[in-house]
């Protein structure tokens, strides 16, 4: 009876626990979760089984490895914060798929996302044609962003500075170049990119936030 209490005891602390390095990591959906998100948790996962189970050795063990990995992850949270090259690295980037009812197939090839899978998510949309699909995006989390044709048609956000750091290949998709770009800023008083934390194009026109 004795052993059951102590599994039991443990299974109380590590639960307990669990739910405290959860809140620390940050509230995130798991169809959102990260490369990085997704490694911690099933490691921290792996290491709250075996202290629950190897009850006769001592519970400290196992604890200070969960604490070493939240510590990286929180490391690591700030860093893609700080770095939009280190999230780039970290998390990936959200790739076109579909533009203007056309497949992308080099981009497919790239991501290694196949045809079934395109099909597959197109449906959980509720699309029916690949015609009627204005962009179909794939997010780093694996998620596909579909975005329907409309009448009035309107643009996607379309991010062209990101923490201070121009994103040409943005700027080629929608048919922009730099020096249309600059003399946009320029006309809102904005003489260097660094003041800029995020500046998109939105319906034909630039929405920019500078930093506080």
């Amino acid at each position: 009876m004795e052993i059951y209490g102590i599994i039991s005891l443990r299974v109380v602390v590590v639960y307990l626990l669990i739910i405290l390095i959860f809140r620390l990591m940050g509230k995130r959906e798991i169809g959102e979760l990260g490369v990085i998100d997704l490694v911690v948790f099933i490691m921290i996962a792996d290491i709250a089984v075996i202290a629950i189970e190897r009850y006769n050795e001592s519970f400290f063990k196992p604890i200070l490895p969960m604490g070493i990995l939240v510590l990286i992850q929180i490391i690591f949270s700030h860093l893609s914060l700080r770095s939009r090259n280190f999230r780039k690295l970290v998390d990936g980037e959200p790739s076109i798929i579909i533009k203007d009812g056309k497949i992308l197939e080099k981009q497919m090839k790239k991501q290694r996302y196949n045809f079934d899978d395109l099909l597959m998510q197109l449906r959980e949309n509720n699309i029916r044609y690949i015609s009627d699909v204005e962009y179909a995006i794939l997010e780093p989390t694996g998620k596909l962003s579909v975005i329907k044709k409309e009448k009035n048609k309107t643009c996607y956000t379309v991010g062209l500075i990101i923490d201070g750091e121009l994103q040409e290949e943005k700027l080629s998709e929608l048919n922009l170049n730099k020096e249309w770009l600059y003399d946009e800023l320029n006309k809102r008083g904005i003489k260097n990119l660094k003041e800029i934390s995020f500046c998109s194009y939105e319906n034909g026109k630039l929405y920019i936030d500078k930093y506080n």
